[in-house]
């Protein structure tokens, strides 16, 4: 297990201590993930997995990868731009995002690999979203970073800038609705 976030990767390493299998591993990590390092990690995005089976010898892929909102019609992108004076889709906001297939993924590769109970590759993630983890320096420059450029999208800055900031290296940060 190897991550960018120390405690991403003791929750996953948590999980093989238990018992559980490298997905469950997986999942309980990816899951820490968008909890701990939010400037690159979400549930809002895509997952794509290949899996090796040992015991039938097969190789497995997954593509959980969002689709276009079903409401979203040609002819509504095309109006949307148009209001926006542009010709091609925005890098932010609204208009080029997908529906979230990293979620339902997790569940995909549970289902048909995982050993462990889901709420227990969960609990990490739910934990350090409701009693709060401390940001790391690197993880607090790209959330300022990022933060300037999405405070302005609906409900960015009441959750992720408390007290109209991105928080600081070493600040405590809770997400409850998140957990």
């Amino acid at each position: 297990v190897a991550t960018s976030q120390p405690l991403a990767t003791g929750a996953g390493l948590a999980v093989l201590r238990r018992g559980g299998n490298a997905v469950d591993a997986a999942i309980a990590t990816a899951a820490a993930l968008t909890v701990v390092q939010p400037p690159s990690n979400d549930l809002g995005g895509d997952l794509f997995a290949i899996v090796w089976d040992a015991k039938t010898k097969k190789l497995h892929g997954l593509n959980a990868s969002g689709r276009s909102p079903k409401s979203l019609t040609l002819e509504k992108l095309k109006s949307e731009l148009a209001k926006l004076d542009v010709k091609s889709i925005p890098p932010r906001g609204p208009l080029p995002v997908s529906v979230p297939g990293t979620v339902d993924g997790w569940f995909e590769l549970h289902g048909r690999f995982g050993k462990l109970p889901m709420r227990e590759l969960l609990a990490p993630a739910i934990r350090y979203a409701r009693e709060g983890f401390p940001v790391t320096e690197v993880i607090a420059e790209g959330w300022a970073r990022n933060a300037q450029l999405l405070k302005g999208f609906p409900n960015f800055a009441d959750t992720f800038m408390p007290g109209g900031r991105a928080p600081a290296k070493g600040e405590i940060f809770r997400n409850p609705l998140l957990a």
